[in-house]
């Protein structure tokens, strides 16, 4: 079906799990991650790649091929496309019965590629819709490029430390702050949400969310994560306050009227859409999966 920013309204954490652990998978939906991503690339050394991908596809092939209410949006990230374990990661997939929601491509750089991947999941039968990784100095230079696809994409994952790897830059914020910011604007123009890099420090809960509230405050609706700990304060961070929520409504209220004021200021357009992102984001807004 078409998406829209919508489709994932309400995903907050999004939590990689290796591909060579199944004894983990459960983890996702135990720690209350919103989306769970099980990793065949970088979580997975190359002796253990057809393991993880027997391990991943079992899994998948085994869900009940939506994301049902209360378990994670289930999300699978293959080796790039441009190297044989990313081919053989997707040609196991198309043959297999696994149809997880999402896939998450690596190297993402230009729009023909996911069109490829696309068409060859819509031949399968597949429902699984695309995330592009944005973590290349091209996507950076052009991020514009990823969002030219057919169909929108469901999503685009920020990747800070391969991004920093082409720059030869360090992988702290500020480092990367203009990349993320092209990116955002690049996603923003295509209707697509963004979801911030991991915050890799473990054991470093305020660094966590101190960077967690530096991402929603540029304008990422989530973000990922690599530890099942981190879950809770990213799933905190990207909540709208109970006043925010009532800040939201009073607005759009108050607009439905033409022109009126809320709290002193003035309710325009620009006011009125950041008032539906905020109940966008609200625990009670529409999911992923009564829209897949």
């Amino acid at each position: 079906m078409k998406a829209d920013s919508g489709d994932l309204a309400g995903t907050r954490s999004w939590l990689f799990t290796p591909g060579t652990e199944p004894r983990l998978f459960p983890r996702a939906a135990e720690a209350g991650a919103d989306v769970q991503i099980i990793d065949l690339e970088d979580a997975v050394p190359p002796a253990a790649k057809d393991r993880a991908r027997v391990a991943a596809l079992n899994h998948l092939a085994a869900q009940p091929g939506v994301a049902a209410p209360p378990g994670p949006v289930q999300a699978l990230r293959i080796n790039s496309p441009a190297t044989p374990a990313g081919v053989g990661d997707l040609r196991a997939l198309l043959s297999s019965t696994a149809d997880p929601d999402l896939l998450v491509v690596p190297k993402s750089e230009t729009s023909a590629v996911l069109d490829l991947l696309d068409g060859l999941l819509h031949g399968a039968g597949k429902r699984t819709r695309l995330v592009a990784l944005a973590e290349s100095a091209r996507a950076a230079a052009r991020p514009h490029e990823v969002f030219r696809t057919r169909r929108p994409l469901a999503a685009v994952l920020f990747g800070a430390a391969d991004t920093a790897a082409d720059l030869g830059a360090e992988p702290g914020w500020e480092p990367l702050r203009h990349a993320r910011q092209v990116l955002l604007a690049a996603a923003a123009a295509a209707g697509v949400p963004a979801v911030d890099s991991p915050f890799f420090a473990l054991g470093d809960p305020e660094g966590l969310r101190a960077e967690a509230s530096l991402a929603r405050s540029y304008g990422f609706a989530a973000k990922a994560a690599i530890h099942p700990s981190h879950v809770a304060v990213l799933n905190d961070v990207f909540t709208p306050t109970a006043a925010q929520g009532d800040w939201a409504r009073r607005v759009l209220a108050a607009g439905e009227g033409g022109a009126g004021t809320v709290d002193g200021a003035m309710v325009d357009e620009a006011v009125a859409r950041r008032a539906r992102r905020i109940l966008a984001g609200l625990p009670d807004a529409s999911s992923y999966a009564a829209s897949r």
